[in-house]
């Protein structure tokens, strides 16, 4: 990773003379760049560039090449993915490559004013103009350059290897790159680009597919399957089946090749703890935890309770102390003598003892029945409070009776709340009498209560469960085949009945004229479907209180009772199954099959949707579109096929280049396919060859030329080869 600025640094010294010529293989996978005459180049980084912003000073910085992910934690990466200048091979984006052009000759020292060596950059077969003329433009105007070599990668690697006895001076290079792969006949030495090829396939397409393939496998982990990742794994385990279709059957059948075939690629696994159940000392211990915690919670009810009674006591006390004191006061000083005391009247101090009264019987738990005296009290009081309820309506003002309607009121709201009130507390009553017989119960026989409790548990949430799955879905009729509820059978009695009126009326009234509404009975309808019959929609279900009521019980006698938590169902409800814990099988990634498929494609374009020629029926191809048609020809191109490129480095490549090949020559044709000695550095080290011969400057194209000449003349530039 690198830092570049835009403005390039002056400096005293270059580490070559300016004789020597620069050497750039400008791969759309790659940039390499070195000094003519050496056999390594001196820079090599990914031809990509990316502009993050650094996180603490918001700056934005320029990376070129391979990102260390050491440094990448201080900026932030979302917004600015990498970028590369090229567009399937061909350079298009010459901002990005000035980037880049700026780091190469940074890091091999050609750092001055500008680049005064001569420079020898690689290109795809038949680059379009335009791409040429911009980066001719680029490298006479931004770093005055003195001259420019333009040639094809693939020509340089095939002239390496005939120079070291690889390949003949007639024959074919194959050159499956990065994006494209290109095929290119030689005769006599020089590249014969009208009988050239072209497919877009190349090695990126190989890594995206094996990414999609284990990413669509195991979607997971779909995280984990960089692209870079996906890289390494093919270079790695990826291979040419010699017969694709056998390959598929031997893995479809399982055999114990295919299983030696197979990679596997352990990812970090962490087991998850698992659940001990509790030993019986420790089930013991926690229930006797449990049964002190209750303790200490009782006795500090009981205590409050004490307290709440001691408080009323005195309370009680104070009000009957008080009220005697009312009653020696004349009657007409009583609401002086009330006003500090907060009460309006001598009825209203009444009315709290007798609600202090209650309250503290209620808190002794003495009996709520009141003996007749109270009952009499009550009644005076009643009478007292509401004075004109025993009084005829004929003796009465307007007003008056405006004042015993309310009254009437008031005495009924009163009545009904006593009469809840009461039923209430009888309620709690019983509840308490049937926890105290059940409590003797589960003294007696522990384990016979905690079997019956358990079983009255399960049924009643059988029966909640099938209520709540016939409120959402509804249970099927014997008329209903294909298990489908209608919106009727989901209904309860009081919608139902509602849809029988408005049914009813509808069929009653619609025959003729419509009527509905002249008689007084039609309106009877709106009453009976306004009435709120959804009662028991409303209230809560007695089986769901029973249902709270045994899980608190189990939970205090049981300690391994666990509670069912709604939405945990079994699959007849309807409910989506709870997904997998992942194990250790899970983070296992296996690579068989996608070994062989992905490679696969180069033969095979259209098994990712390219509608393209294969590598093997490219050689054919060329050799069909050279001028002149030569038997003799045909056989030195074929005898003489050369691989290059890093997708020559797949195991099998050769074999199945040569199969496929002989298939679509005559029989008896001499094939003959051998690899490059590097493909990946060879055309560099080709390039480095030609650069350093003494005639290297004849097929320059000069800063002369270029201001003289123009773009146009590199329409028709082309360098000779055979100076190698």
């Amino acid at each position: 990773m690198a830092f570049v600025s835009r403005i390039r640094r002056q400096t005293d010294y270059n580490t070559y003379p300016s004789s020597i010529p620069i050497v750039i293989d400008n791969g759309a996978s790659y940039f390499r760049i070195g000094w003519a005459g050496e056999t390594e180049p001196r820079v090599v980084f990914r031809n990509i560039v990316q502009r993050p912003r650094h996180k603490a000073t918001g700056e934005t910085v320029t990376i070129v090449g391979d990102q260390d992910p050491a440094m990448m934690k201080y900026f932030d990466c979302t917004r600015s993915g990498p970028r590369s200048p090229f567009d399937s091979n061909v350079v298009y984006q010459f901002e990005i490559m000035e980037y880049i052009l700026d780091f190469a000759f940074d890091r091999l020292g050609a750092n001055g004013s500008g680049i005064d060596h001569p420079i020898l950059i690689t290109e795809c077969a038949c680059n379009p103009v335009q791409s040429r003329s911009k980066m001719a433009e680029l490298l006479f105007e931004t770093y005055g350059v003195p001259a420019v070599v333009f040639g094809v990668d693939a020509a340089f690697s095939y002239k390496y290897n005939q120079l070291h006895g690889i390949c003949k001076k007639d024959g074919i290079v194959l050159c499956p790159g990065f994006t494209t792969t290109h095929a290119i006949p030689f005769v006599d030495g020089e590249p014969i680009y009208k009988g050239s090829c072209r497919t877009n396939i190349g090695g990126y397409h190989v890594t995206d597919y094996l990414k999609q393939l284990l990413s669509l496998k195991y979607p997971f982990h779909s995280s984990r399957f960089t692209w870079e990742k996906a890289e390494d794994l093919k270079l790695e385990h990826c291979y040419i089946a010699p017969d694709y279709a056998s390959e598929i059957r031997l893995f479809q059948e399982g055999t114990k090749e295919a299983e030696e075939k197979t990679r596997y690629w352990q990812l970090p696994w962490i087991p998850p703890p698992t659940e001990v159940p509790p030993s019986e000392e420790e089930i013991a211990r926690k229930a006797a935890i449990r049964e002190k915690q209750g303790q200490r919670l009782r006795e500090m009810a009981e205590a409050k309770r004490l307290s709440k009674i001691n408080e009323m006591d005195n309370q009680l006390t104070s009000l009957h102390f008080l009220l005697k004191q009312v009653d020696q006061v004349e009657e007409d000083d009583i609401p002086t003598f009330l006003s500090d005391t907060g009460y309006a009247s001598r009825q209203e101090l009444e009315s709290t003892i007798t609600k202090v009264t209650q309250s503290l019987r209620k808190a002794r738990g003495e009996p709520k029945n009141e003996p007749a005296e109270s009952e009499e009290n009550t009644d005076s009081l009643n009478n007292e409070k509401y004075p004109l309820m025993n009084v005829p309506d004929d003796i009465l003002t307007p007003e008056q009776l405006k004042d015993k309607r309310r009254q009437m009121f008031l005495k009924t709201t009163a009545e009904g709340r006593l009469r809840a009130r009461q039923k209430r507390n009888e309620e709690e009553l019983e509840k308490e009498k049937r926890n105290e017989l059940e409590e003797e119960r589960r003294r007696e026989n522990p384990e016979s209560y905690l079997v019956e409790m358990q079983a009255q548990y399960k049924e009643v949430l059988e029966r909640v469960e099938q209520k709540k799955r016939l409120k959402t879905n509804g249970s099927s009729n014997g008329n209903n085949k294909s298990g489908g509820v209608g919106r009727g059978e989901r209904l309860s009695a009081a919608q139902r009945e509602r849809m029988r009126l408005l049914t009813t009326a509808a069929f009653d009234r619609g025959k003729g004229e419509d009527t509905f509404g002249t008689r007084d009975e039609d309106w009877q309808l709106y009453k009976l479907m306004s009435k709120d019959n959804d009662d028991d929609d409303e209230q809560p279900d007695s089986d769901e209180a029973e249902l709270a009521r045994l899980s608190s019980r189990l939970q205090e006698i049981d300690p391994k009772f666990v509670q069912k938590v709604e939405g945990e169902s079994s699959q007849t409800s309807g409910e989506m199954p709870r997904v997998r814990p992942l194990t250790e099988e899970d983070y296992k990634i296996v690579i068989g099959i996608e070994r062989f498929r992905c490679p696969e494609i180069l033969f095979h374009p259209n098994l990712i949707g390219i509608d393209q020629v294969g590598l093997d029926e490219m050689a054919g191809t060329s050799i069909r579109r050279l001028p002149h048609d030569e038997k003799e020809l045909e056989e030195r191109l074929t005898s003489s096929i050369l691989m290059t490129g890093g997708c020559s480095l797949l195991p099998g490549m050769k074999e199945r280049l040569e199969c496929g090949i002989r298939m679509i020559r005559p029989c008896g044709s001499p094939i003959d396919v051998v690899r490059a000695m590097d493909p990946v550095l060879d055309a560099w080290r080709g390039a480095s060859a030609f650069a350093a011969n003494l005639n290297f400057l004849g097929n320059a194209f000069t800063k002369t030329d270029y201001y003289e000449k123009g773009e146009d003349w590199l329409r028709k530039y082309q360098i000779r080869y055979n100076y190698l």
